[in-house]
């Protein structure tokens, strides 16, 4: 596989710490290597416990701000991410509603409502929103179409209600929506999908894919086809529960494929990650982004490669680590920055994003970085407080240098507040729970 190297992918040393530079991620605790006393230790510990207690209770009171009643054209309750946006927006809304769903009392209606709300937001042209409105769907940029996240939250919302008839009642336009980029956005020759541009992917300026109008299509991505393969264990599910057993066979093909595909076009074994690739060219785009990661979150990667894109460069200040939690895009990167925007596109390049932090926690989970993972919460939950204490609430992302709170700032937001964007950031709580033990819900198993 011909590659383009953007940026030197040399080895470098396995799982630095971005707090005092030790060399062993796996030693971050202990009270020997970091030189303290064992009653040092202990209060650290106690310290986290009391971070961790006052986040959950700050999260508590920040969690009804995210749903808003049922609105004019939007004919079911739904979420919304706060702050700068007050919209049902699809992979937000599909990520919020699964926290929802996974509280005491569960709340799976609201992944129910969801996918109602999103059956019920077809255009014209067949193609499905990703921002609905009280007025009605966006259709305006023609990039904001809904990411591959139908079937899964259709699906996760029938198993916890225990109810498939309304599956059943809209199972071919479920099936419809979720495959319908098969006929535009599928390519036959390597067995991958592709964005329209980074802005249809949600990480808007991701560089790994770009958003050059003369190169649309142009870029098979490692989370799309990590979404999709998702989607396709999803259909596989509601299929088989449906008694549509050929159907449930075709769809679990369909993931198998696509998971054979990635490792056939995607993978660099000399580099040690998935890239994306750029169709036309067959090139890697070897850039460290977020999106490289996405396989791990979805389950999708041998437990070897998965080790070494961890060590190499995820837990490694280098690339993606630093004292406030994991970057969107490697230090190392030329395009790599902290700028604070939100108008054309929220910055992916660089800065700290809970969601993608989320990603990255449930894919040190799955491969047993398990201490890693507690440091990540640690890490985070730290991040919130401080801005919790700015501002009374959250912002969508956060300066990878200084943890500063970056968008939406007052002056970026058409109220003027700073902060409050809450949406997916509340998934900081299902990632506490998990390391309680809890299981992970959105966990689809082939």
């Amino acid at each position: 596989m011909p590659h383009l190297a953007i940026h030197s992918t040399q080895p470098v040393a396995d799982g630095i710490s971005a707090v005092g530079g030790n060399p062993d991620p796996t030693n971050a605790r202990d009270p020997v290597q970091q030189g303290l006393a064992p009653g040092d230790a202990s209060a650290e510990a106690r310290a986290a416990v009391s971070d961790q207690a006052r986040v959950l209770a700050c999260l508590e009171r920040l969690r009804p701000s995210v749903v808003k009643p049922a609105d004019d054209f939007i004919k079911y309750p739904y979420c919304i991410p706060g702050g700068f946006y007050d919209q049902q927006w699809d992979w937000d809304g599909f990520f919020i509603a699964s926290h929802l769903a996974a509280r005491t009392p569960p709340q799976p209606q609201y992944l129910k409502w969801w996918s109602l709300n999103v059956l019920a937001s077809v255009l014209p042209d067949g193609e499905v929103a990703a921002c609905i409105s009280p007025e009605g769907p966006r259709a305006a940029h023609p990039s904001l179409r809904l990411k591959p996240f139908l079937a899964q939250g259709a699906e996760l919302a029938a198993r916890l209600l225990d109810d498939y008839g309304w599956i059943e009642e809209n199972y071919d336009e479920i099936v419809r929506i979720s495959t319908r980029r098969e006929a535009t956005h599928f390519i036959e020759s390597c067995g991958l999908y592709v964005w329209e541009d980074a802005m249809q992917s949600g990480a808007d300026n991701n560089p790994a894919i770009g958003n050059d109008p003369a190169a649309v299509k142009a870029v098979a991505a490692c989370d799309i086809n990590a979404f999709y393969y998702r989607e396709y264990l999803a259909l596989a599910r509601l299929a088989g529960h449906l008694g549509r057993h050929d159907e449930q066979t075709l769809y679990s093909a369909k993931a198998a494929a696509l998971r054979q595909a990635m490792d056939d076009h995607l993978w660099d074994a000399k580099a040690e990650s998935y890239w994306n690739l750029h169709v036309g060219t067959n090139q890697w785009c070897q850039r460290i982004s977020y999106s490289n990661f996405v396989p791990l979150w979805a389950g999708m990667v041998p437990p070897a490669r998965a080790t070494a894109m961890l060590r190499r460069y995820l837990w490694n200040d280098e690339h993606m680590l630093t004292p406030f939690g994991l970057r969107s895009l490697s230090r190392q990167d030329p395009e790599y920055n902290n700028s604070n925007m939100i108008i054309p596109y929220s910055n992916w390049q660089g800065p700290i994003w809970p969601i993608a932090n989320y990603f990255y926690f449930v894919g040190l989970m799955n491969h047993g970085f398990h201490v890693e993972a507690s440091e990540l919460v640690r890490r985070l939950t730290k991040l919130y407080l401080r801005d919790i204490e700015y501002c009374g609430s959250l912002h969508e992302n956060y300066c990878a240098e200084t943890g500063a709170p970056l968008a939406p700032s007052a002056a970026q937001s058409k109220h003027g507040v700073e902060g409050g964007f809450i949406g997916w950031n509340l998934l900081l709580h299902d990632m506490i729970e998990m390391l309680d033990g809890r299981l992970n819900l959105l966990e689809l198993l082939a």
